[in-house]
Parts: C-alpha cells; structure tokens; sequence
C-alpha cells in the first residue's frame, strides 16, 4: 500500500476529530461573559485534527522507508530466495522483477528465476501493509482522544493551533536552507575527491579540455581537465549572446507595456509575453537545433564563411535569450511602476516630452531593479542545460567566432554523468567540479541581484 493511501486514511480521520472537536467547543458557549471559552470553536477543531494528522504523517514518512527493508528482509528469508544466494547484480533483478509483478507494475515475469518470488513479495506485502493500517489509525485514534480530552472552556487552543503552524511554516522556510546545503556539501565532496587526481590549478586555467574515459584513474594527463575552454563557451553563449537578444527586446518590451501601451492591449501581450518562460526548454532546444541553425548555417555560407556549423553559439544563444526575455521584462516592467508617480508627472509639468522622461526619469531610477533583473537572467541562462544540449557542440573550443561549435558546462556535466563509466573515474568526478564552479557563479550573481534590489528597496520605501 503506498503512503498516499496511509495519507488519505489520516486525513479522513482528521475530518473527524475536527468534526468531534468543534461539536464539543460548540458546548462551551455560553451567554455570561465571564464563562466564555478562551478560543473560538474553530480553534478547538484545528487543534484536534492537528493531533490526529500530524504523527500521522511522522509515522507515514518513517514507514515509507522502513516497510520496503522489511518487506524484503521478509522475502529473502523464504526458501524460495535461497537460491539466490551468491548470484549478485542477477539476484537484484529477479527481485525487482518478481517485486514489480507483485505491485502489478508488470504483466509478468520475464526470468524462471523470479516467478517463485512473486507470491512471498504479494504476501509480504499484504502483511505490513496490514500493520501500516493499523499502526495508522491507533495512533490517530489516540492522538485525537488525548487532543479530545484536554478541550475545556479555558483552553487555549488558538495558542496551540498558531505556534504549531508556525513550527510547520519555519519548517518549510529550512528545507530551502536544508536543500541548498544539501546540494553545497556533496558538491564540495565530491569536487575534494576530483581535486585529488586533478590539481585546482590544471583544472581553472587549463586551455584544453578532453577527459579519457578508457585511461586508469592513476594514470590521468591533468592537461586534458582544462576547464578554460567550458567556462568561455558558457560565458559566451549565456552571458553574452543571450544578453545581447534578451536585453534590448526585454527592456524595450517592458517600457511600451508600461508607458505606451493601452491598457487593454497590455492585457493581453504581457501574459503572452510571460508564456515564453513557460514553453518546456526541449521545446526551445528543438527550435534551436531543426530550425534557426541550418537557417543560420545557410546564411552564413551564403555570405561567404567556410567555417559555419549547425552545432554554433550563435543558435543556441538567439533561442536562450528569446526564452529570458520574460525575466528582463518583468523585472524591468516591476522596477518602472515602483517608480513614484510624482517623478514622472514632475518631470512632465517642466515640459519634457514622454521618450525623455523615460529616457531621464524613469530609467535611471528604475536602473537597479533592472540591473537586478539582468543579473538574474544571467544566472538562469548560464544554468541552462537543454537548448545548449540540442543545440551546441559537445567539442571544448576556445573562440569567439559565434558561427564555429562550442560547448559549456551544462552539457559537458551531462556527456560525463551518463553512461556507464565508473563513478570513482577522474572523468565522472569532474562533472562535480563543473558543478561546483556553475554552483559558486550562480550563487554569486542570485546574492548581487538581491543586494541590488534591497538598495532598490530602500531608496523608494
């Protein structure tokens, strides 16, 4: 039985108590002041529901990884798994084979060896799912009554209910935190264990990148982890070439949405606008590749260049920076209508045209919240993995010739991390360090963005 239906189970029970809890608050009420509850009966509600809900869900969340140990401890000691003593990565399959059929996520089974599994794994798992049922309701059940019994006309429930909800929501504000350290400290480990094979040294300044997958981990060339040509090619087409389309078409958008546009008609191309960065970046990435760049490749040819490819910066970073464009413009878009009024109508009443007092006025005031918005389109096209995937090259070239391959971290972190090479490989391991590097320089750009807007902030609050 998965979680969701433990899930279900506490929620109907919840239903309950909070049913059972507010009838019973409802019998407080009283017409003498002096005998009023403490908490409105709503209160008295949540705070039974609360009980019966809440450790639940710590059980559900402990179950979910201790019953799928359990139930295959279970199957293992049968006499139908002894015969799988010994035989490795093929007993793993049997057993997750028998194990899907017994779920129904497979018609059947494909080896002889696993159909004897089939009928402890339905069995194992009729048990505990038994006792996951039952464990679930006795602990609402007694979550509630306890809950239940402590409701009297001077309770304080509402105390209860608001520093429980404010523990659930200081909790959702840490997984985040938690989330993003998470991810900091494996980088950082694993980069450690890269940095071991590789020097820091080789790997920041090196001109050549060409990772030997096939060469003994004690025998790796620390000449070929240059990760100089990586940085460029994602500098060159996330920062430069995107920029150069996203800025401009954004920045212009922006202003006739707010200054020009009739209101009905922004009604309608801001969020068509805004539709663009929420079109699936494969999409973009198909784009890139079927149709902009042999259009660019042909174009180039037909004037002359010998050395276009269907594989260059250029696709790649036109179809980014079309995809960023919302990002601009909204920032840019928000920072023009904090703007006080009074700037602009003061501006006006002196004689100045409109173009001038956008030009004047509002621009350089709005400048930080749109600087703000660059920084953190920059970031997000820097970051970008399927457009550069489908449409960049997988060969590390250090040029600025917009028409030739080039390739960037993004998709150099996805040729290393798969396929079937050895995850202690030098070569595996440099996809961490790549990451880790992408990591440092997002982080950097998000934390001067936010610096930006915070001085933004104060300047018009």
């Amino acid at each position: 039985m998965s979680p969701i239906t433990l899930i279900l189970i506490a929620l109907g029970l919840g239903l309950l108590g909070w049913l059972a809890g507010r009838a019973k608050a409802w019998s407080f009420q009283s017409s003498d002041p002096a005998l009023r509850p403490a908490s409105r009966p709503i209160y008295h509600a949540w705070y039974v529901a609360m009980w019966v809900v809440l450790p639940v869900l710590a059980f559900v969340a402990a179950w979910s990884i201790i019953a799928p140990n359990l139930v295959m401890q279970s199957v293992l000691a049968t006499p139908e798994a002894q015969g799988l003593t010994g035989l490795g990565f093929e007993r793993d399959a049997f057993l997750g084979e028998a194990r899907a059929v017994a779920l129904e996520q497979s018609p059947g089974v494909f080896n002889d060896e696993a159909e004897p599994l089939v009928a402890p794994f339905r069995e194992a798992f009729g048990y505990y799912n038994t006792i996951g049922i039952i464990v679930t309701v006795l602990i609402a059940i007694v979550g509630g009554a306890l809950a239940f019994l402590r409701l009297a006309p001077q309770f304080g429930a509402r105390t209860r209910v608001e520093r429980t909800v404010l523990m659930i929501l200081l909790l959702a504000s840490l997984v985040a935190i938690l989330t993003t350290l998470g991810i900091f400290v494996s980088l950082v480990f694993e980069t450690v264990r890269f940095f071991s094979f590789v020097s820091p040294i080789d790997f920041l300044f090196g001109l050549k990148w060409g990772p030997d997958t096939l060469a003994a981990p004690d025998a790796v060339d620390p000449s070929r982890y240059g990760a100089v040509p990586l940085f460029w090619g994602t500098i060159f087409i996330g920062a430069i070439i995107a920029m150069v389309v996203a800025i401009p078409l954004g920045l212009m958008s922006a202003i006739y949405l707010t200054q020009y546009a009739d209101p009905r008609v922004r009604t309608w191309i801001k969020p068509l606008l805004e539709l663009l960065a929420g079109v699936p970046t494969v999409v973009y990435g198909y784009f890139a590749a079927l149709t902009l760049a042999p259009m660019i490749r042909n174009a180039a040819v037909a004037l002359g260049a010998t050395n276009a490819s269907t594989e260059s910066a250029l696709a790649a970073g036109i179809v980014m920076g079309v995809m960023i464009i919302p990002f601009v413009s909204s920032m840019a878009d928000d920072s023009m209508a904090a703007v006080p009024g009074a700037m602009r109508d003061g501006s006006l009443a002196m004689g100045a045209t409109k173009s001038e007092t956008i030009q004047r006025v509002l621009f350089p005031a709005a400048l930080p919240g749109i600087v703000a918005g660059v920084m953190l389109a920059v970031s997000r096209a820097i970051g970008e993995t399927m457009i550069v995937v489908m449409a960049a090259s997988q060969s590390a070239n250090l040029t600025a010739n917009p028409l030739e391959p080039i390739s960037t971290v993004t998709m150099q972190i996805v040729n290393l991390l798969t396929g079937e090479q050895s995850t202690d490989h030098p070569a595996t391991l440099s996809a961490y360090a790549l990451g880790f590097v992408l990591f440092m320089v997002t982080l950097a750009l998000n934390f001067i963005a936010l610096r930006v807007v915070k001085r933004f902030r104060e300047a018009y609050e």
